[in-house]
This record gives structure tokens, C-alpha cells and sequence, in this order.
């Protein structure tokens, strides 16, 4: 019997009908068509090339950029009942074949890959013995140089195209503006430009701007007034344990989350926080990505992100069940200062380029003219300590020439120092008390790495030797003995990074084949600094007309936001119609004191008591003797 999409819908996902274009972009994938897909965020992606490779003959290739998504996207398709496997870092050259085999005859659904495979000669030859009936780019924003999470190796799924030319593409992503959609297509090497955009609108997610000057007091507030699951985001791994730290002694129950914590633990973590016995996780923002959890009724932003998309689609990670919640931004003044130097100060621009080109050559003694493609171990804090460099501007014009194909770049985390506290405290109490000349180094490692006698914590010895004036080799040593005397676990680093030259020697010539693109990408970098800035303090103008404006759609004012209730329930009879509807909706359950009404819904104290005195005069609800409100 031949199946229809939804029948397929219903008998893995349970569901009667599709949403939203879901059905409109199967149909055309079904059609052997190229398509872009722009959904919102929750707005079902998966489903939209999982169901037509369901229906099909083959297997369905997916490109995605997190191992933490594909594993959960494998998970999901096993649970259903449905063949997928993944190829993942970290997996043996013979386990990968294995698996490849398994791919070509083992009737298996789905391959997720990462964009980076796509570069290796194994994967790409036993692709083209697969009998591939779609090819899937998740998260497909990451293919454009214009977008905000640019990746070079997603420039690579281009290749799909050359070993399966007939095989229809669909892409997908949240956050797609006209001129990344473009890219997108271009890269892709799209038969016909079809792109099929939903509505970003997020109708159920109230946005707000809050300004203070008592962040913590507020963020605090926010969290008691919601009684589900909550996400706040922070930009370093520092600040997220201190925030955890602060809102679990005021009686929140509250968990951290980021890069630093070991992968054993980051399970245990956000399986309690996805099972709602953690309500709060405070995260950096790679968080998030690839978790479907419904329930989420606040997210808050505790710093300024860096562009609209990221803010949008990580604010998106509320309401997903379509029930009311909240995005909401906690600011002060101080914070505009601090996303642009953050952001905007470490852009590296063409002179710094040719200065750090020129240093990389001298450092490993490369003459010019030479063709070495040779790798070298770099330890990045002591090329910066020798030139006297800016770490993360040099970090980020390391990215830049990586980018553009003058080097290679290879980041060897596990090779990096670590450092983890083993003594109780009160043997590291005693420990200090005879050995005076490591108490200043002791002290500062205590104070600069949050979580460390919990966790392994990557260090910066050149950081620690700043701070405290005490040469880097003389930390060196001291690390070596507190590991010695069974004080902390010390793990040393040879190198941090791997640099693979790609071309000859050319000093400024090198640089100058690209300088015209690194300003423009720079320029873009400032334009979403400026767009976010722009937003934050924009207080006349509704927040969910700005946020879709950007992405090119029209929209009518929400009427919760801060902006629309800022000007008042007299000025704006729709306000008083919404949470009419709203209060109506409530009392149908239950009758509600003012009191439980203003903390249930997402208005100002003011608002809901006008909107009450209308529906009194208007006698659609009354007043009964315990002082509740009842319907008429």
C-alpha cells in the first residue's frame, strides 16, 4: 500500500496534520525540487526531510554542524523505530568504514555527518556507492560568509551537489536574512531558486527589555515569577557558575552549563534539567542548540548578544509548546560598553593581518618564497607573550586566515593545561600554611577559575602571570609541584594549536588577494553589533515589530511587550481586548482574585485592573463574595 506524508506523520510522530509550510516543502522535495526551508525556531525542520526520505527507496544524507544535535536528532529516529547512525569525531578509521558499510547495506534511513567528513576522500568514495535519495543541509545560515555563525567547512556541502547532481537538496535554518538566503542557494548550487519561508513571528513569546541597575535582584524576580522551566544565558563559562551559584542560595533549584564541563557530567546535568528536576540552567550560548524541551517558559538574556539572529533564535527556545512565555533582556548601561569590546574591539583588520602573517612566518622561521605545507605545533600563549599580541584579537585573526584558505588552524583541546583541586580545603589550608612562596599563585587560580575543585578547568598561565607578575615558567614549576604533592591534578600542554601553511610566502601580497572581503565581513560583524544596539534601545517601536522587521516581515504590535504596555491601556483599546480574551480564558477554569490574575499573566499590575473595571461595566464577569472574580 503506498503511504502518503501523512500517514507517515502520523505513524512515527502522532501527529493528524502537518503545520505551518511543512506539507508545501515535502510535496516539493517529493518532487525531486531544491528548496530553502526558513522556519522559526520550533518550528518542525526535522520533519520536513525526515518524512520524503521516509517515503523514498535509499538513505537520506543530513549535514549538521553539533555533534550534541546529531546525537540528539539519532536518538529521536532509533526511539521511533527508524535505522540512523552518525558519523562523529572521536570514531577509529575502521569503525568508520564499518559504519559506511553499514550505510550501503544495511537498509539504514539516515546518515548525519558534520561538514568537516564531507573533506575526506574515505567518506566521499563510499557516499557514491550509497543509494541516496535526498540530501539534508541543517542549520544551513552556517554556509554563508554574511551569516552570524559562518563556518568555512560548511562551504564543503557544496560537493554533495557534484557526486549526486540529480538528487534533490533541501536546506534549512531559523535565521536566514535575503542576502544569506542568496548565499545559501549560490553555495548549494540550487537547479531552481525555491525558497519557502514561514512566518518568524513568535506570537506566544512576550519580549522585554529590562533595564536595572541590581542585574542579580532582577534576574532573581524573574525566576520566582515563573514556575516552569527557565534557560539564562551568559557569555563565559565564569559568569554562568556564578550566576548558578547565587540564584541556588537564594533556593532555586539551578545547574550551569558550557564547554568546560566534562562530557560524563553535561549528561547527568541536562537530563535533570530536561526531566524538570533542575528549573534553572545557566548556560553560555552554544546551549540549546538541538534540545527540544516544551516547557520552557522563560528565557533570559543576562548580557547583550552579539546580532539579532542569535538573540532571536536563542530567545526562541521558549514557549515551543505554544503556551505563553517570556524573552527577556536584563541590562545596564555598563553592558553596550562591554559587547563592543567585546566583539567589535577584536576584529582583526588588514594591517593586523599582515603584521600577524608576518610574525607566524618569522616564529617558525619560514623564508619568503618557501612552500613548506608542513604542520607546526603552536602554543598560542607564548607566540602572543613573544610578539606582545592581543590573545584574542590574534585568536580571531588566526580564524580569518583560516577562513580564506592561507592556513590551516587545528585547535587540540585535549591538549590543553588543566588544572583540578584534589586536597580538601582544609589540607589545602594546612598545605599553605608551610609552603608561603605558592600562596599568591594558590590564591589566584582560586579566584580566576570558578568550579575548579569540581571540575578539570582549562588555565592561561600567561593570564595567571600577568596577574600576579611571577614569570610563566615559575607557574610552570609550581603547577608541577602542587601535582607532585598531591594538591591538584595537573595536566600540561605541549601546543594548543595545530598551523598547516597553504601557500608560499608572500607576506602583504598574501593578504591583500582577500583585504577587500575582510573589510566587508568586518563591516557586517559592526552592522549586527549596531542592529542589536539598536534594538535594546529602541523604546517606541514594539519589540516583535523590530525583531521581524529584520528579517524582512511586517507585523502588527504585540500589545505585552514593554514598549506596548509602556504606552498604556487608555491609548491602545486592543491591549484592553487581549487581556480581556486572556482574563476570560482564565475564569473559565477558575474563578481569581486581581492578585492571581496580575501574577498569571504577562501585563502590568495597571493594566489588568483597568481591563477588569471594563469587564465590570461591561458585565461580563462579577465579583463574588470570597473577592474573586467569576463569569457572568
Amino acid at each position: 500500500m503506498h503511504k502518503s506524508p501523512q500517514d507517515i506523520l502520523q505513524q512515527y510522530w502522532g501527529y493528524a496534520s502537518f503545520r505551518g509550510s511543512q506539507e508545501k516543502i515535502i510535496t516539493t522535495v517529493l518532487e525531486q525540487k531544491d528548496v530553502l526551508a526558513l522556519l522559526p525556531t520550533s518550528g518542525g525542520k526535522s520533519v520536513c526531510y525526515q518524512v520524503p526520505a521516509l517515503l523514498q527507496e535509499g538513505i537520506c544524507i543530513v549535514v549538521s554542524p553539533l555533534i550534541a544535535l546529531i546525537e540528539d536528532q539519532v536518538n529521536s529516529l532509533k526511539e521511533k523505530g527508524i535505522k540512523a547512525l552518525a558519523l562523529t569525531g572521536g570514531i577509529s578509521f575502521e569503525e568508520v568504514n564499518n559504519l559506511l558499510d553499514n550505510c550501503v547495506f544495511g537498509n539504514y534511513k539516515f546518515l548525519y555527518l558534520s561538514p568537516e567528513r564531507l573533506q575526506q576522500d574515505l567518506v566521499k568514495e563510499r557516499l557514491l556507492q550509497m543509494n541516496v535519495n535526498l540530501i539534508a543541509i541543517d542549520e544551513a545560515h552556517c554556509i554563508s560568509q554574511w551569516g552570524n555563525d559562518f563556518r568555512p567547512a560548511y562551504q564543503n556541502c557544496s560537493v554533495l551537489r557534484d557526486i549526486f547532481p540529480i538528487v534533490p537538496v533541501i536546506a534549512l535554518t531559523a535565521t536566514a536574512t535575503k542576502k544569506v538566503a542568496s548565499d545559501i542557494v549560490e553555495n548549494l548550487q540550487f537547479r531552481d531558486s525555491l525558497i519557502i519561508k514561514d512566518s518568524f513571528s513568535r506570537d506566544n513569546i512576550t519580549y522585554k527589555v529590562i533595564w536595572t541597575e541590581d542585574k542579580l535582584y532582577q534576574l532573581k524576580q524573574l525566576c520566582k515569577d515563573s514556575n516552569n522551566s527557565a534557560i539564562v544565558y551568559v557569555r563565559t563559562r565564569r559568569l554562568a557558575e556564578q550566576i548558578s551559584n547565587y540564584l541556588n542560595t537564594n533556593g532555586f533549584s539551578t545547574t550551569f552549563f558550557h564547554g568546560g564541563v566534562p562530557k560524563k557530567d553535561k549528561k547527568t546535568l541536562l537530563t535533570n534539567w530536561l526531566k524538570n528536576k533542575t528549573k534553572i540552567i545557566v548556560a553560555t550560548n552554544a546551549f540549546g542548540m538541538g534540545i527540544d524541551k516544551p516547557d520552557v517558559r522563560l528565557v533570559v538574556h543576562y548580557q547583550i548578544p552579539d546580532s539579532i539572529e542569535n538573540y532571536y533564535q536563542e530567545a526562541g527556545r521558549a514557549g515551543r509548546d505554544q503556551q505563553e512565555s517570556s524573552a527577556v533582556l536584563i541590562l545596564n548601561k555598563e553592558d553596550e560598553n562591554q559587547v563592543k569590546q567585546q566583539f567589535l574591539s577584536v576584529l582583526p583588520d588588514v594591517k593586523f593581518l599582515k603584521l600577524l602573517y608576518n610574525k607566524l612566518n618569522n616564529y617558525f622561521q619560514i623564508s619568503y618564497g618557501e612552500d613548506t605545507q608542513e604542520t607546526f605545533q603552536l602554543n598560542f600563549n607564548n607566540f602572543c607573550n613573544t610578539y606582545k599580541l592581543k590573545g584574542m584579537l590574534t585568536y580571531n585573526a588566526l580564524k580569518v586566515l583560516d577562513q580564506h584558505s592561507v592556513l590551516t588552524l587545528t585547535e587540540n583541546y585535549n591538549k590543553q593545561a588543566t588544572v583540578q583541586f584534589t586536597a580538601t580545603k582544609p589540607t589545602l589550608n594546612q598545605y599553605l600554611s608551610t609552603h608561603h612562596k605558592l600562596v599568591p599563585i594558590i590564591q589566584t587560580l582560586l579566584r580566576t577559575y570558578g568550579g575548579i575543585f569540581e571540575f578539570p578547568i582549562k588555565i592561561n598561565t600567561v593570564l595567571l602571570s600577568n596577574k600576579i607578575n611571577i614569570d610563566e615558567n615559575t607557574i610552570l614549576q609550581a603547577l608541577e609541584k602542587l601535582q607532585k604533592d598531591e594538591i591538584i591534578n595537573y595536566t600540561a600542554q605541549n601546543s594548543d594549536l595545530e598551523i598547516t601553511f597553504l601557500v608560499p610566502r608572500e607576506d602583504d601580497q598574501t593578504i591583500n588577494s582577500f583585504s577587500k572581503k575582510v573589510k566587508e565581513l568586518q563591516q557586517v560583524k559592526v552592522n549586527n553589533i549596531e542592529a542589536m544596539l539598536q534594538y535594546i534601545n529602541n523604546d517606541s517601536i514594539c519589540r516583535n515589530v523590530q525583531l521581524l522587521a529584520y528579517f524582512g516581515e511586517k507585523k502588527k504590535r504585540c500589545g505585552k511587550c514593554d514598549v506596548c504596555l509602556s504606552k498604556g491601556p487608555s491609548t491602545n483599546s486592543s491591549i484592553i481586548d487581549l487581556v480581556s480574551t486572556e482574563i476570560i480564558t482564565k475564569l473559565k477554569s477558575t474563578n481569581l482574585s486581581s492578585r492571581e490574575l496580575i501574577q498569571l499573566l504577562p501585563y502590568k499590575q495597571e493594566v489588568v485592573l483597568e481591563t477588569l473595571q471594563s469587564l465590570l461595566e461591561d458585565q461580563k464577569i462579577d465579583i463574588n463574595t470570597q473577592n474573586k472574580y467569576t463569569l457572568q
